[in-house]
């Protein structure tokens, strides 16, 4: 079954009007038409309903809600700070993350990010890179859409740093402190573990004097090893995310 987000303001009661280039898509690719039925999921309240199609119009498909559908039990939510990577990398890596179950993601300039961008460029690759992520989220169904967030330096993540109730640095130089024991030695510590940020440079990694800044900024700041083999920066953000919802389920 199809799904497609809405604001807030286009759900009225128990009717919602959908908007945009999503009526094409249910005009003309989908070919769906009155009765059908399919997905709404509200931006806003992150909600999920059951709606079947009352009208279909040039500009806007209006639709009935039928029923709100079941929550999901709450996961941890993970936050991924990526090291800039090179060409359409980073678009993979919502694409993927977002599949998964990453909760919102936070482009970061290192010592190692090839990539240049103008200031007059970032707003338009935020405003791509949250279309992808709402693209993903539509075609694996979740019930909400990862925030994808500016472009940001090492300096100005040090405030978010403090909220997480841990933070996890993948680092190649790392031998000894496991994910997995990392990961359950903090749900022994903490009576509960909801809001966890992962760090995963660029190519060529993250150096030695953005680990010790990083883990300035806090106790819970630790590096972990993803086990021997040194993995892509597009790979380790899959590989470090799936194992720690695992570790949650």
């Amino acid at each position: 079954m199809q799904k497609f987000f809405v604001e807030e303001s286009q759900i009225q009661e128990n009717q919602v009007v959908i908007q945009g280039s999503d009526v094409n898509h249910i005009k003309n690719v989908l070919r769906m038409k009155t009765g059908d039925i399919l997905l709404v999921g509200n931006k806003q309240t992150k909600e999920t309903y059951l709606a079947e199609i009352t009208s279909v119009q040039a500009e806007n498909i209006g639709c009935k809600i039928k029923e709100k559908q079941k929550e999901k039990i709450g996961q941890v939510a993970v936050t991924l700070y990526q090291g800039l990577p090179k060409a359409d990398k980073l678009e993979w890596i919502i694409q993927k993350t977002t599949e998964i179950g990453i909760h919102s993601i936070v482009p970061v300039i290192t010592e190692r990010t090839i990539v240049k961008l103008a200031e007059k460029d970032k707003t338009k690759k935020q405003d791509r890179w949250q279309k992808i992520a709402e693209v993903a989220a539509k075609q694996c169904k979740r019930s909400d859409i990862p925030e994808i967030k500016g472009i940001r330096t090492l300096e100005e993540i040090e405030q978010d740093i403090k909220e997480y109730d841990i933070f996890l640095i993948a680092y190649e130089e790392e031998k000894a402190n496991t994910l997995k024991y990392c990961l359950r030695r903090s749900i022994e510590l903490e009576k509960e573990v909801k809001n966890i940020g992962i760090f995963i440079g660029p190519e060529g990694g993250i150096s030695i004097r953005e680990v010790e800044k990083l883990k300035s900024y806090g106790e819970n700041v630790k590096c972990v090893t993803l086990g021997d083999n040194i993995l892509r920066t597009e790979t380790a953000p899959m590989v470090m995310l799936a194992n720690i919802l695992y570790e949650f389920m």
